[in-house]
């Protein structure tokens, strides 16, 4: 299906010009050629084709567009030719001459010839005439990769002489033609710059999109006339790089990863929890890791209990192992041996989700806890934990613990990944298995056999089951009885929180059986490929769709070794089963009522689905032909060999195959009996009936020849056998081909990326325009991919799945185009590195869009047999070698010549086993539509005729059983193989004796051995005569072979050692080319050396394939190299390929030895170091006696060498170190390999910056606290914001003082007046005071760091997204008032502050190791390991550590020989010393090292209690300091505060151990973990790190200056040294230096407050900016503290915690320094804490009456804190409450112990009756207060309660009715108030509890008063308990019924008339009063009435 174009001619041109036609259809447009200085007729004669994949429409449009061409200006367009294309629709064929239009559309006299031929959909074809291809021999009308889109024009920059044409479709006809023609290949390469698509972009900057440069390296360079750098470093391009259409790229590593164990650490603190539901609670949490568990502590009665505790897991399992695992956090609630207690809520994630977190980790997040068994319940609190899993040789960076001050948001630190909502919902997890089939045979009894024997039952021998694990639940479906087809149709139901974080569901066969199920092939679908989460995304949804699982191979054997396969571990190595399965998953709404809540997997019968449901099954027809079979491992034995070729179960002969399930049924054989055609090896005369075609799976069996002593190879000369295979599969391509054409363009932008980085690398001219290139051709290419694959024709078995990755496949891929664009657009020269980064993410992208989840066509696997036995395999993906017609969709191997390397199956493959080469295959697959057979042989390699099976012999589409080649072509190579470097050590000396063996077809030579060397140079050339390649001689030319070499030790007994391979491509000649510029000579590049999957060296050669003409070899370049008379017949590389050299002179600096180990059990005496590079080399001076003194007595020496002119080619300089024994004997200590000389060559100083640099005087400006003013601005902005204070700086002296400044207002809480009193004295500050400021700072400065890396990034997002995404601008916008806001805050509070602001100094807390932060002290003294002992090969490499028995210090200097005027003409230059001017002297000195132990954190636990108990182990020299007294018990946190000074004599003491060991009560101590610190460096260092500068200058007090030298003592020391004019002291507090001018101030306050003028402050300013001094300036080291890792040699790799500290160093012959400073932690403060609870009102009833049925409670009141359960006090009971108030008048007194600084209560407690000692735990200061209802035959009630955090609280309410439920939600709004600054607060708080629905509600009311005393002050002012004396409280005045009714039955019946009744009886009283009263009147009214009548 295709629209082809031929552009023969444009006439009628004017003028004489370069000329350009580009012919564009739907969006693709194709470049011709560049004709040069053609003048009225431009002959193109170029063919193009479009692909096209849905019909083309009558009314679409070809365009034609004819340019004058010009390299440096856009180009001019002459005329435009449009062609309606329904002429060509109807008639399929069309001639066309007709005149072009100009831009104004009138037509101009310059005419164009052109033919048009449409293909359509439906195959018809129209027919060529021959003259219309130029006599071309063979022409494939279909897309067989001949015709390759304009992209490929932008190849690789390193093309082995391709000529392809850039930006013009690459196409062999032209090419062949050409050929003919006899021209060479530079006629088809004059070809002009790549054209981007759009003209418009075209700017004057730059010129050319890409530079193409075929490996012709001087070729003309298109665009600007550049001289390329000659090498790329380590490239292998010359193979990766494909040219041609005829072979795939090679993949070069060798060993599988998977699989492989390795070690890894799971590490978990669990901080606290919060909010947890339920009343009353003693909680305990449960940390689970896969199966382990382990507990925290139990807290009692809290809800949200504190417990930092850590806990470290270790496993040594392959990754995906590791990553399933599941971490599940469950919080439990009273748990204790006897009972296993109530969950209360648990939180899972599986290992890989943290892994994959920056860092790998989670810090300080909160988990939300939610009841799998509720699912409707809400969640049931909050767990803060850190989790982090390191694996070997990551380092994980904690980020610093300073003392966690702030309120902690628990909704912005959620513990999810990015992107998951913290509002997770329950969701349903169907996973429908509906049949499997291809099931191997399990005759795991023997009594299968017997039964068979005896009743003849033919059963099946598998009973096969499905179980499913997901998130940490396994599932599993029926069993269906000996059946190799089962048919289940069930659904295993999982509930599980949506979205999930366990990212893989497993689902796995097994074979039931009675002894032990055993797993028959394993299938992971990964959640993340089969749902998306954007606003377009969709739910997780799967199939039905067929998964195939691979494994074990299947002749079935009981000890299975290659079990693990099919466990999913490792690559499978062979087909075992397919399974149809679905998955859809469901939000439950948790509201519904009848919804079934309990999360237990459920299996449920599921609706069958249709047959057809998969796809249509169609025939498809695998061919291959195997065209090599060289280096086969000899091990293997010379028995006949054969190759057996698999897909699924067709073609394996051990089940043979048999046609699909539907055909049987039609022909109506019974299910069990079917004829499956079991084929043997079909011999060749068997055929099936009426010719049908009987797969041919394997080759005959051949016996092998010996290559060399390590290989064999079959002899298949002209005869190359073939297989074919008929196999019938869903028909699901389209799968496959949309993943191809993203594999495609991720595999064209990775090799872009490649390139831009190698031009880099080798700092190759203009990069940002191949990356410019790169990103114009993925752009094109995502939109391509939208035309291509929006065609798909809506078959029925397209599943949801199909759909929906389509869409958000194509808008991601859409995206990427536009973000490509605009990125372009951005690349600017020093821009490439980051956008680098960022296209990076885009082939990240691709990789992971490509893999598509649900699986069609099974993978082929390649089997060599030996004997019938299978032995070593290699698996290709069927997607790589499918069939299409459409280029782009095509397998990246279809019909292409591929070389495969055969690998041991399963764990063989591992280690040294699997690097050795099995085999190696050229080998040819097709893989298709049978029906689409007839181009299966179209990209061999031409020129052979088919052998067939006599069945087949006439029919032309009947597949060959082997190809014959007529035509040889014969060759000769020549390996030009020039040196390797940093190859691996494969003796025990640490050196090799290296040799390389090149392989090429069937033949192999060596070059010599050089021994103990790791940097052999060779200089050897190999040649290879009468190499005989099979095929046409062009093909040769664009396809040759590939090369391996493989490079060997050599030893003495035994065979050689493997050390490692590579492969190249020779540059090859014809026998009709030129041996001339620019392709030949081959210029030397570097090859990557691999080891398995580790890089093992690189390798300089050169390659080239000379083809021998008729006149035999007269005709090749003669070898005319220098003839080597010392090495007889071994010729030398030859002139025009060796490199270039010229002169020059290395000098050595000799400074010492140091830690040399023992050498064969003597210790090394008289040790000598010898260098060497490239044949020259010096001696140093013999250290006479190593143990006195182990520094050369010689400092310098010199050698003068010839190195090659381009540095990027130098030869590594090799050190090494012999002991000088008796006798004349020598010793190999150990060797170094400088592999890179460039960081020693000395570049003169640029003359011109220099002169700018010296004129006049620059005034550095001076503000003193620069850095922490930002700091405190940003506190006081907090305070001055309407929120709350969280006052970040610890120091609570900060906080007073901000107070006082502010007047007490600012939300800080009470008056001012009571913090006036306050304002910190200087005596009150210490060390520590100092250190948690500085702290605060660093933290302060990473958080903004991140903010502006955030802001970065976000700019660069928009910059990308600009035009596509309106909407992020959008967002732009609206945070820009936010930003604003804070700019016009921070200034504001500053201003009054200046004045009277007492500041803290500070000092520099470095959050990783000094040496990082300075280049590892090598200014000018460098350290080089000295290896000795072979690299380990077993996975956990015998560490370089291990290695290392030494390390020689010295320096190295290179330069061209004239040494520089600069250095010569310099004042004191000394001739003996060279380069290294003004060093000092290495005599032995005697120093005094100050050690300051800060403290350690996040220690690995080493008891088994989960805790350590730490102490500080120092050792260096001869002394030994373990300070084991002062171990610090049950601590994984330890503050140690100590210093210890040790005298020590450098150079001998040099190297100092610092090693924390955990006490043990018996047996030894452990080491936790130690750390190493070279002092020496750090002695001699410029940047003088003997003893940090600090920030200011004081006499006295917590900052005394520690150095004894003052600071302008050292100022005028560092001038001497660094030849600096100054320093020079002016009036006005100014001070010189050189050029630079420091300003400060010019008095100090001694002790008793005088002021004396003084220059140190000058003097220090000058040294705080000593790096801005020009020439002799580097950055000072700061006072500081310096954060080390620990390690621990058993454990290598893995962090085992940090230790903070830092060293001072003395010199003896300097005045000796002060005492030490004081960092003795700080003592916490004894305080006392008096509550006095007076009522309660409001709180809740719950007791009812027995006789009358009114509510009333028994109230009393609980209080403690934090942390002391224990202690807790109650009041007296306040009896049947019937209102809710309560009196009591109690007070409650609790003593603690409170360090100010930390904000932590300190709590010595001994945690269990077992323990030794105490343990010290911090505690936040919460004060617990809880309201309960007494009961006397029951537990008492509990009805509320309310914690306060004393150092930040609300402040009571006035009265009760003001006290509401806000005071504990709404925190955030009120004021809060600080125990410790308001001593004394009074008020009414809330008891709050949850009700049923969760909600929290008041329970009460408690009125109280806290009043917090010093223990001094206590002392002075004592109070009693309870009511006690002294300062008795009154009794409360309680009602009298507070007395139970049984013991006072009258009162209790007088209390009930007389409270509740009162009114009524009052009522009742009047009423009756009334009657009575009514009663009367009546009664006397008639008598009265008679009376008063009667008158009497």
């Amino acid at each position: 299906m295709a629209l082809v174009l031929q552009l023969r001619s444009v006439s009628g041109l004017r003028g004489k010009g370069d000329r350009i036609a580009k012919a564009a259809f739907r969006g693709l447009s194709f470049y011709t050629r560049v004709l040069e200085n053609c003048e009225d007729e431009a002959k193109f004669d170029e063919t193009f084709r479009w692909p096209v994949a849905t019909n083309i429409d009558g009314n679409e449009i070809l365009e034609i567009q004819v340019f004058n061409y010009s390299k440096v200006f856009t180009n001019r367009l002459i005329g435009t030719f449009r062609m309606v294309l329904q002429k060509v629709v109807a008639e399929g064929q069309l001639e066309v001459t007709d005149t072009l239009i100009d831009d104004n559309n009138s037509a101009i006299q310059t005419s164009i010839s052109i033919g048009i031929r449409y293909q359509a959909l439906d195959g018809t074809v129209g027919t060529w005439n021959d003259k219309e291809f130029l006599e071309t021999p063979s022409v494939h009308s279909e897309g067989d990769g001949r015709y390759s889109l304009e992209t490929d024009s932008l190849l690789s920059s390193h093309r082995h002489g391709s000529d392809v044409s850039p930006g013009k479709s690459n196409q062999q006809s032209t090419e062949r033609n050409f050929r003919r023609a006899g021209k060479g290949v530079f006629s088809a390469m004059k070809l002009g710059k790549t054209r981007p698509s759009k003209d418009e972009h075209r700017k004057q900057d730059d010129p050319a999109v890409l530079e193409t440069e075929d490996l012709d390296r001087k070729a003309m360079r298109y665009g600007a006339g550049l001289e390329p750098d000659t090498i790329s470093l380590a490239s292998v391009t010359a193979v990766t790089t494909n040219v041609s259409n005829k072979r795939s790229k090679p993949d070069i590593r060798m060993e599988p990863s998977a699989g492989r164990p390795m070690d890894y650490q799971v590490s978990i603190t669990i901080i606290e929890a919060r909010q947890l539901v339920g009343l009353n609670m003693d909680p305990v949490v449960c940390v689970e890791v896969g199966d382990e568990k382990k507990y925290t502590s139990m807290k009692e009665s809290t809800n949200c209990p504190y417990y930092n505790e850590y806990f470290v897991f270790d496993f040594h399992v392959p990754p995906d192992v590791m990553f399933d695992k599941i971490i599940k956090l469950s919080v439990i609630h009273s748990k204790n041996l006897l009972r296993s207690g109530t969950l209360v809520g648990s939180f899972k994630m599986d290992v890989g989700t943290v892994y994959t977190q920056p860092e790998h980790q989670f810090y300080h997040k909160w988990a939300i806890l939610s009841d799998p068994e509720d699912l409707t319940a809400g969640l049931k609190g909050y767990l803060k934990c850190d989790i982090a899993v390191v694996g070997k040789g990551d380092n994980i960076k904690t980020p610093h613990k300073a003392n966690e001050t702030e309120e902690d948001d628990i909704e912005g630190n959620l513990l999810l990944p990015d992107g998951v909502p913290p509002e997770r919902q329950w969701a349903r997890f169907y996973i429908k298995i509906y049949r499997a089939e291809g099931l191997p045979r399990m005759n795991t009894s023997i009594m299968a056999n017997v039964k068979k024997a005896l009743i003849g039952e033919n059963k099946d021998l598998v009973d096969p089951y499905v179980q499913v694990a997901f998130a940490g639940q396994k599932g599993k479906t029926s069993i269906q009885k000996s059946s190799y087809e089962p048919l289940w149709n069930e659904q295993i139901i999982f509930t599980e929180m949506f979205p999930p974080l366990c990212r893989r569901i497993k689902i796995q066969i097994r074979d039931s059986d009675k002894v032990n199920d055993v797993a028959i092939g394993t299938h992971f679908i990964d959640l993340r490929k089969v749902s998306n989460e954007g606003d377009k995304g969709f739910l997780p949804t799967f199939g039905p769709a067929w998964v195939n699982m691979y494994g074990s191979t299947r002749n079935y054997t009981l000890m299975d070794e290659h079990q693990e396969l099919n466990e999913g571990l490792g690559e499978g190595v062979s087909f075992r089963a397919r399974l149809l399965l679905g998955l859809a998953v469901e939000i439950l709404d948790t509201t519904n009522p009848e919804i079934n809540s309990s999360t237990e997997v459920q299996v449920e019968q599921a609706t069958a689905v249709a047959d057809n449901c998969s796809g249509k099954t169609e025939e498809f027809f695998l061919f291959g032909a195997f065209l090599e079979a060289t280096m086969i491992d000899r091990k293997i034995g010379d028995k006949p060999i054969n190759f057996e070729v698999t897909i699924g179960n067709y073609g394996n002969q051990v089940d043979g195959s048999s046609k699909p399930l539907l055909r049987r049924k039609k022909e109506g054989g019974d299910g069990d009996e079917e004829e499956s055609e079991l084929l043997q090896n079909s011999s060749e005369d068997e055929g099936g009936e009426d010719g049908e075609l009987v797969s041919v799976s394997s080759s005959q069996p051949m016996k092998p020849l010996v290559t060399d002593r390590n290989y064999f190879h079959l002899p298949y000369l002209e005869k190359k056998p073939c297989i074919y295979i008929r196999s019938w599969w869903q028909d699901q391509r389209r799968r496959l081909y949309n993943a191809n054409i993203m594999d495609k363009i991720a595999d064209k932008l990775e090799e872009g990326l490649n390139d831009v980085q190698e031009m880099i690398k080798t700092e190759k001219p203009h990069p940002e325009r191949r990356l410019r290139g790169v990103l114009e051709e993925l752009s094109s290419s995502c939109l391509r991919f939208l035309t291509l694959a929006d065609k798909d024709q809506h078959h029925s078995s397209r599943t949801r799945l199909d759909r929906e990755r389509l869409k958000s496949c194509m808008r991601e891929l859409e995206n990427m185009a536009q973000q490509a664009t605009a990125l372009r657009s951005q690349v600017k020269r020093n821009t490439v590195k980051d956008k680098l980064k960022l296209v990076q993410n885009f082939l990240q992208k691709l990789r992971f869009l490509a893999d598509e989840p649900q699986h069609t066509i099974p993978d082929v696997f390649i089997w060599m047999m030996s004997n019938n036995k299978r032995i070593a395999y290699a698996r290709i993906p069927s997607k790589d070698i499918l069939y299409s017609i459409v280029d782009e969709e095509m397998g990246k191997d279809c019909a292409k010549v591929k070389t495969v390397f055969l690998k041991l199956p399963g764990k063989r493959g591992f280690g040294p086993a699997g690097w050795t080469v099995q085999a190696k295959m050229e080998i040819y697959l097709w893989l298709g539509l049978n029906k689409q057979r007839k181009d299966f042989l179209s990209g061999l390699p031409c020129g052979f005729e088919e052998k067939k099976i006599p069945q087949g012999q006439n029919l032309p589409s009947f597949p060959p059983i082997s190809l014959l080649y007529t035509k040889k072509q014969v060759f000769q190579l020549r390996a030009h193989m020039y040196q390797a470097r940093s190859l691996f050590a494969a003796d025990s000396s640490g050196l090799s004796d290296p040799f390389a063996r090149v392989f090429f077809i069937s033949q192999s030579q060596c070059t010599e051995v050089l021994n103990e060397t790791l940097c052999p140079t060779w200089d050897q050339l190999l040649v290879f005569d009468n190499v005989e390649l099979y095929g046409e001689a062009h093909e040769m030319r664009d396809d040759p072979p590939i090369i391996v070499i493989e490079i060997y030790d050599q030893d003495t007994v035994g065979k050689a050692d493997f050390m490692g391979r590579t492969f190249a491509k020779p540059v090859v000649k014809m026998s009709d080319e030129q041996y001339c510029p620019p392709r030949f000579p081959p210029q030397l590049e570097y090859y990557q050396i691999y080891r398995g999957n580790a890089t093992a060296g690189d390798l300089l050669a050169a390659f080239e394939l000379l083809q021998i003409g008729p006149g035999g070899k007269s005709d090749l370049p003669p070898i005319d190299g220098p003839t080597d008379m010392d090495r007889g017949p071994i010729l030398p590389v030859p002139l025009g390929i060796r490199p270039v050299l010229s002169r020059y002179r290395v000098e050595i600096l000799f400074w010492g030895l140091r830690d040399l180990k023992r050498v064969n059990l003597a210790q090394v005496d008289r040790p000598r170091v010898d260098i060497e590079c490239a044949g020259k080399g010096v001696q140093s001076a013999l250290i006479q006696n190593y143990k006195k003194n182990p520094n050369f007595s010689t400092l310098v020496k010199w050698f003068e060498v010839d190195l090659p002119e381009n540095e990027l080619l130098h030869p590594p300089l090799n050190i090494r170190v012999v002991d000088c024994r008796a006798f004349g004997r020598y010793t190999l200590v150990g060797s170094h390999t400088v592999s890179s000389l460039r960081k020693f060559i000395y570049r003169p100083p640029d003359r011109k910056a220099q002169h700018w640099n010296m004129a006049g005087e620059i005034v550095v400006n001076m503000e003193p606290e620069v850095p922490i003013k930002k700091m405190d601005t940003m506190v006081k902005l907090e305070a001055n914001s309407d929120a709350v204070v969280k006052v970040d700086v610890t120091e609570e002296e900060k906080e007073k003082k901000k107070k006082k400044k502010k007047g007490g207002g600012g939300g800080g809480g009470g008056g001012g007046e009571e913090v006036e009193e306050e304002e910190p004295d200087e005596s009150m500050l210490d060390w520590w005071s100092k250190y948690f400021a500085s702290i605060e700072t660093m933290k302060e400065q990473l958080r903004q760091q991140e903010a502006a890396a955030a802001e970065a990034e976000e700019k660069e997002e928009m910059e990308i997204g600009e035009g596509s995404k309106a909407q992020l601008k959008n967002k732009d916008k609206s945070k820009v008032p936010k930003d604003d806001k804070k700019k016009k805050q921070q200034p504001v509070p500053e201003l009054p502050e200046k004045k009277n602001k007492q500041k803290i100094d500070e000092l520099k807390v470095f959050n990783k190791e000094l040496e990082t932060e300075f280049d590892n002290f090598e200014d000018w003294l460098h350290t080089f390991n000295l290896l000795r002992g072979k690299i380990g090969d077993n996975d956990d490499n015998a560490t370089e550590e291990e290695r290392i028995v030494g390390r020689f210090k010295g320096s190295m200097c290179v330069y061209k020989v004239p040494l520089p005027d600069d250095i010569s003409k310099e004042a004191g230059y000394d001739p003996t010393f060279g380069m290294f001017q003004g060093i000092p002297s290495n005599d032995p000195i005697n120093v005094l090292v100050r050690v300051y132990i800060v403290r350690a954190t996040d220690l690995h636990p080493a008891d088994i209690n989960g805790k350590a108990d730490p102490y500080i182990a120092i050792k260096l020299g001869k002394t030994d300091i373990k300070d084991k007294e002062n171990y610090i018990s049950k601590q994984l946190n330890p503050v140690f505060g100590k210093s210890f000074d040790i005298e020590a004599t450098f150079p001998m003491e040099s190297m100092l151990t610092v090693a924390v060991y955990d006490w043990d009560l018996v047996g030894t101590d452990d080491l936790i973990g130690e750390t190493k610190i070279d002092l020496e460096n750090r002695f001699y260092s410029k940047h003088r790190a003997t003893c940090g500068v600090s920030q200011t200058y004081s006499i006295h007090g917590y900052n005394t200056w520690r150095d004894p030298m003052k600071p302008s003592q050292i100022l005028s020391k560092l001038c001497k040294e660094g030849k600096v004019d100054g320093p020079h002291f002016g009036p006005g507090g100014r001070v010189k230096v050189a050029n630079r001018v420091f300003t400060g101030p010019t008095e100090i306050e001694d002790e008793n407050g005088q002021k004396k003028p003084t220059d140190e402050h000058l003097a220090l300013a000058a040294l705080r900016h000593w790096e801005d001094i020009p020439r002799a300036g580097c950055r000072l080291v700061p006072e500081h503290v310096e954060t080390r890792p620990l390690l621990n040699p058993d454990k290598p790799g893995i962090e085992q915690g940090r230790l903070e500290m830092w060293v001072d160093m003395f010199p003896m012959d300097m005045p000796a320094p002060g005492p030490a400073i004081d960092i003795s932690p700080r003592k916490p403060k004894k305080y006392e804490l008096r509550v006095i609870v007076w009522n309660t009102d409001e709180v809740i009833l719950e007791d009812d009456d027995y006789f009358t049925g009114e509510k009333s409670s028994d109230i009393f009141v609980r209080g403690w804190l934090k942390g002391q359960q224990e202690d807790k006090q109650d009041t007296d009971v306040h009896y049947h409450s019937l209102t809710g108030e309560g009196n009591f008048n109690w007070r409650y007194i609790f003593p603690f112990d409170y360090l100010m600084a930390e904000e932590k209560i300190v709590i010595s407690k001994k945690e269990s009756m077992f323990s030794w000692d105490e343990t010290e735990y911090k505690i936040p200061a919460r004060l617990t207060l809880q309201v309960w209802d007494a009961d006397h035959f029951s537990a008492d009630d509990f009805l509320g309660a309310i914690e306060l955090d004393l150092n930040r609280f609300p402040r009571g309410a006035k009265t009760s009715k003001q006290c509401s439920l806000e005071m504990v939600t709404n925190e955030a709004e009120l004021p809060m108030i600080s125990i410790f600054k308001q001593k004394r607060v009074k008020g009414w708080w809330p008891f709050v509890a949850r009700d049923e629905n969760d909600e929290l509600e008041i329970t009460g009311k408690v009125e109280a008063e806290l009043h917090l005393l010093t223990a001094e002050e206590a002392e002075k002012s004592p109070a009693g308990l309870a009511r006690n004396e002294p300062d008795p409280l009154e009794k409360p005045n309680r009602p009298d019924t507070s007395f139970i009714w049984f013991l006072n039955p009258l009162k209790s019946i007088k209390y009930l008339i007389c409270t509740r009744y009162k009114w009524l009886i009052i009522k009742i009283v009047l009423a009756l009063l009334l009657l009575i009263m009514v009663a009367l009147f009546l009664y006397s009214m008639p008598g009265y009435m008679v009376k008063k009548l009667l008158g009497a």
